[in-house]
């Protein structure tokens, strides 16, 4: 399913990409060495709750997973890139990690996901995988507008991680979303350009750039639900969700 939002829900939506947003924002900086997965999970509960917002991961159970999640937010860790099972880890200085988080608002859904180093150490090598999908998702974003296509979207993403060195996964990426967290189109993190779906204004699209260092193939974890690289490699993955205007993308995953 392909949803087009009216005036009235596109208003609602930067509602919750604002909250979404704040969230995150409040979670980085709480975020330090010392600081379990957990409690980043309770926090999340807890502000989802205190917005009279629902989570859209608490309930969730694709294909993919192994029954309902049962978590509020996605956190992986270093080797870890998708669909974190919150667990009893203790973040230690130098870890990378990646808060993925959804929530619906007045029937309206937003996905963002950041990635960051915690405590004092600073890899260089993970620091300039971060800032390549940073760099991936600002060129996906600045390829989308009323008449361009999904694969124009896909392959600005693509160029950008290539050109950084990265192999590309293509069974995991970006996604329609709207009433619902995950719909058509799906948005792959490569592709050939003027191919796939025409945006329309009112389209929301969460564009999510992820790669892991070494390899393009994954691993699933004990759990069920947490991917990991399959080398073991580090990994990283940044999120907006944008709506699609009459004047290109509008990002709507920002703090106010």
């Amino acid at each position: 399913m392909i949803e087009i939002l009216n005036p009235t829900l596109l208003t609602r939506a930067k509602d919750t990409g604002a909250l979404v947003a704040g969230i995150l924002r409040t979670l980085r900086s709480r975020s330090v060495v010392g600081t379990n997965l957990l409690d980043i999970d309770r926090w999340t509960k807890e502000m989802i709750t205190e917005a009279g917002a629902q989570s859209c991961y608490v309930d969730y159970a694709p294909s993919f997973g192994r029954g309902p999640f049962g978590h509020y937010i996605c956190t992986a860790v270093n080797d870890a890139v998708l669909h974190g099972l919150p667990h009893d880890y203790t973040l230690a200085d130098g870890d990378l990690l990646t808060l993925d988080l959804a929530v619906s608002q007045g029937g309206v859904a937003a996905d963002s996901a950041i990635s960051f180093i915690v405590g004092d150490t600073r890899p260089a090598e993970s620091v300039a995988m971060i800032e390549a999908t940073e760099r991936a998702l600002a060129a996906g974003i600045a390829a989308a507008g009323p008449g361009a296509r999904i694969g124009d979207i896909s392959y600005a993403i693509g160029t950008v991680l290539t050109e950084a060195g990265y192999p590309i996964n293509t069974e995991f990426g970006g996604h329609g979303i709207g009433s619902t967290m995950h719909q058509d189109p799906h948005v792959a993190n490569t592709g050939r350009p003027g191919r796939g779906y025409k945006l329309r204004p009112g389209l929301l699209l969460a564009l999510e750039p992820w790669v892991m260092a070494d390899t393009a193939e994954l691993v699933t974890d004990a759990d069920g639900w947490t991917l990991r690289s399959a080398t073991g490699c580090r990994t990283a993955h940044s999120e907006h969700t944008i709506a699609i205007t009459d004047d290109g993308a509008e990002i709507l995953t920002l703090p106010r």
